[in-house]
This record gives C-alpha cells, structure tokens and sequence, in this order.
C-alpha cells in the first residue's frame, strides 16, 4: 500500500496517482521538497487568486510537463511515460483516463470521461481534444477535435471550464 503524501490516502501498491486527489505518487527512500516561491507571489500580488498566477519558469518538478491547477494551486508533474489521457473517471466506464481530474471538480466543470491527450514528441509537447463534450481550449481557443496543437511554457489550457498552466521542462 502507498500512502498519498498530499491527502494521506491509501492507495493499491504500484499505483501511480492517488486515486482520492489525482496526485503524483512517488516511491522513494528520502523525499526532498522545494521552495516554488508561492508565498511570495501571494504577497507581491495580495489577491486571493494568487495562485492562478504563474509560477517561476524553473517549476519542473522532475517531469516533462507539469500542469498547475489554476483554481487550486495543485502541481501535478507528468514524468516516465510520453502520452497521458485527462479526463475523469465515472462509475461503470470501460477505459479509465490517465490523469483524472474527478477530486477537481471535474464534472462540474464539464471536463468529459476521455477529453484530451497530451504528449510528448521529441522536443514538442502536443495537445489534442478527443471530441469531448465542452471543448479544449488553449489560451481561450478552441481546439479542433482530433488535431494536435503545440503547447508552449505557460500556455494555459481549460479541458471544459477545468483551467491548468502548462510548465514545460526547460532543457
């Protein structure tokens, strides 16, 4: 069993995600944490939607692409695989997304089963709606179903009404 580090859940072994908040699980001997300077973007702008403002160029956080939850704040790094599904889990459903935004208030936000696909080609980060229900869009622009689009650092995406930043590794 693998204890969630951000909500404390547990999880099956060999979980990737916590299956309560949609976070990254790590299986390491030390854990090291990082000052992401959050504290002080809250002060410079004295808003209470601090955090939908963007993070430091350097947030990698160990993967190629690193969504940040605008509404929440919540980080979640994409490493070891080159292809993630998003979307959220229902009761029932045969093919479960990669990344589920359910703990995100997902169906409120209009976010589909099998929205979207983010991956990684070579040196490119690709974005691509699956013909959900509300739309994908990129910087306010809907993307057309089924066609790949090229995210930039700081591009910020909503799957529905659900919006995140992306954070691209710089190399």
């Amino acid at each position: 069993m693998i204890v969630c580090s951000n909500c404390k859940h547990t999880n099956m072994s060999g979980a990737m995600f916590c299956a309560e908040c949609g976070a990254r699980l790590v299986v390491v001997d030390s854990l090291t944490t990082q000052d992401i300077a959050t504290g002080q973007v809250k002060q410079a702008l004295g808003k209470k939607d601090a955090v939908s403002s963007a993070p430091p160029a350097s947030v990698a956080l160990n993967g190629w692409v690193t969504l940040h939850l605008m509404d929440t704040g919540q980080m979640l790094p994409l490493t070891e695989r080159n292809e993630f599904t998003l979307g959220r889990i229902s009761e029932g459903q045969p093919i479960m997304p990669d990344i589920d935004f359910s703990p995100y208030q997902a169906y409120a936000s209009g976010v589909s089963r099998l929205h979207a696909v983010i991956k990684r080609d070579a040196n490119r980060v690709l974005l691509m709606d699956l013909g959900s229900s509300n739309g994908t869009y990129v910087n306010g622009k809907r993307l057309d179903p089924n066609a790949e689009h090229i995210l930039n650092n700081g591009d910020v995406i909503a799957l529905g009404k659900l919006k995140m930043q992306v954070l691209l590794k710089v190399a």
